[in-house]
């Protein structure tokens, strides 16, 4: 009998004093490309670094190389974000940098990175060339990587990724962040990349896997399912549980009709516009979509409105009906605000433990730095106990899933209960069961007078008291519209 590519058994591992998954074994056998399913803190990404040698547990793996093939001999493992480094080799980068053209120089280029890794991988420049260009990145070439938004930090990933075409590639989340068109064009990467022998382990629980597929697992409290069909799939679909909404959330307070106003915004870095003739108006209570494909603008247009941007001063922007630039402090405006985005994670201070990520809302700082009073902090616990993060209270904030981080900051976000939150892609990382409770949240928390901006790839995944959409294109509005309610919850 064939020896199997990847065998695993007998493998166990616990993570603060709890079993992750025990006794566990998966055979992989050559030309099989497999699924991997789960909730959030199932053990997913820790499996998946187990198996490229990023982790250590007890148990056995074996991976057997074909040497006589072309592809490399390696497991490479692509994380859901990655924290990348300057010049220096250090990563000691803040939230505004990005938006700061002087700072671009701190970190390299996406062509300086392409170029160092192909080098080790023995790859050409033609060959970057046509990654960069399928994942639609090639027109941000010259950009340094602090520049780029989520999306594009997960395209850099997976373009390197799939220039190295390993002998197996694992895949951690890779559709976050993505638009529609380019997680098509990534299957059919990845599709064609099997072909040629390489072969895949997917972590996703977003259905919009490859053709390639042929195998399907799911991690459900411990114990590893597995099958050739994908009804296999042990993941809890069960409805959100019901929640009550704590009673300093009730209402939002605002005397202005108008929270924001825009008129013929422009950024631009150097020869490059990032946003061109932007007219926007925001009115108190309404709910909006923000869309667009990766590297579209979206971001850049929050970071106007968060007070992150210093290009704001030099464009007709309202908020809160002041004018940006008439003495207002950033401070100001982020009071009345709340926000999340995946930036903002990557950025926030490490040593923050939840109890302090989330306190850390009320005075708009990525970690918590001075003393809260027994008011807030008792508004902080009703928030844990919401999201069930209670028993996480004093656990690092990295400590926790990514799925569980992210809800962590989204608590932070609405913490100070603003009239405007501002939500950039809040569900990249939630579980379907966290992503359904969340937006249920937001649903019912958003009353009247509360206005939401909302950006969100799946449009199947939203708050259902979106009414509105504006869209963005190559830093052009292409589209400001309602959207009907049918469209929200197909």
């Amino acid at each position: 009998m064939t020896k199997p590519f990847v065998h695993i058994d007998n493998l166990s591992l616990n993570y603060r004093k709890n079993v992750v998954w025990s006794a566990l074994s998966w055979s992989i056998h050559k030309g099989e490309q497999w699924l991997l399913m789960g909730n959030s803190g199932s053990g997913k990404t820790s499996l998946a670094k187990v198996i490229a040698g990023l982790m250590q547990s007890s148990g056995h793996i074996k991976v057997q190389y074909n040497e006589a093939e072309t592809a490399a001999a390696k497991v490479l493992y692509v994380a859901q974000w990655f924290p990348f480094k300057d010049k220096q080799g250090t990563a000691n980068f803040y939230y505004q940098q990005r938006y700061n053209s002087s700072e671009a120089e701190a970190s390299v280029t996406v062509w300086e990175e392409m170029t160092a890794y192909a080098s080790k991988a023995g790859r050409t420049e033609s060959d970057i060339v046509a990654v960069l260009k399928s994942l639609a990145l090639l027109h941000r070439r010259d950009a340094s990587l602090i520049q780029l938004s989520s999306g594009e930090h997960k395209k850099l990933q997976l373009s390197k990724a799939l220039l190295l075409q390993p002998q197996l590639l694992i895949l951690d989340n890779p559709y976050t962040g993505l638009d529609v068109n380019t997680r098509k064009n990534l299957n059919s990467l990845i599709n064609d990349a099997c072909a040629q022998g390489m072969q895949l382990i997917l972590i996703s629980n977003d259905g919009n896997e490859p053709s390639c597929i042929s195998h399907y697992a799911t991690l459900n409290q411990g114990i590893l399912y597995t099958s050739a069909q994908k009804e296999v799939n042990q993941i809890d679909t069960t409805i959100a549980r019901s929640f009550a909404i704590p009673s300093f959330l009730t209402m939002a307070e605002t005397d202005e009709r108008e929270l924001v106003k825009v008129k013929n915004v422009q950024v631009k870095y150097g020869d490059k516009i990032i946003l061109n003739n932007i007219n926007w108006t925001v009115k108190t209570g309404e709910k909006w979509l923000l869309q667009g494909p990766n590297g579209s603008g979206k971001s850049t247009m929050l970071s106007l409105l968060t007070g992150d941007n210093p290009q704001a001063y030099a464009n007709e922007i309202y908020l809160f009906g002041k004018r940006r630039g008439t003495g207002e402090s950033i401070w100001d405006i982020k009071r009345n605000i709340g926000f999340i985005s995946p930036e903002l994670q990557w950025y926030f201070e490490p040593s923050s433990t939840v109890f302090q990520a989330v306190a850390s809302g009320f005075f708009d700082t990525t970690g918590l730095f001075r003393t809260v009073n027994t008011q807030q902090s008792d508004q902080v616990k009703q928030l844990l106990q919401v999201f069930d993060l209670s028993a996480e209270e004093h656990t690092l904030l990295t400590q926790l899933p990514i799925g569980k981080q992210r809800l962590a900051l989204l608590a932070r976000a609405i913490i100070k209960n603003p009239p405007l939150l501002i939500l950039d892609e809040p569900c990249q990382g939630l579980d379907q069961q966290q992503t359904r409770l969340f937006n249920q949240f937001v649903d019912a928390i958003c009353s009247d007078n509360r206005t939401l901006i909302y950006v969100g790839h799946f449009e199947n995944r939203l708050p259902a008291s979106i009414s509105k959409r504006i869209s963005l294109h190559q830093g052009v509005a292409t589209q400001i519209d309602v959207i009907l309610e049918q469209e929200i919850n197909t």
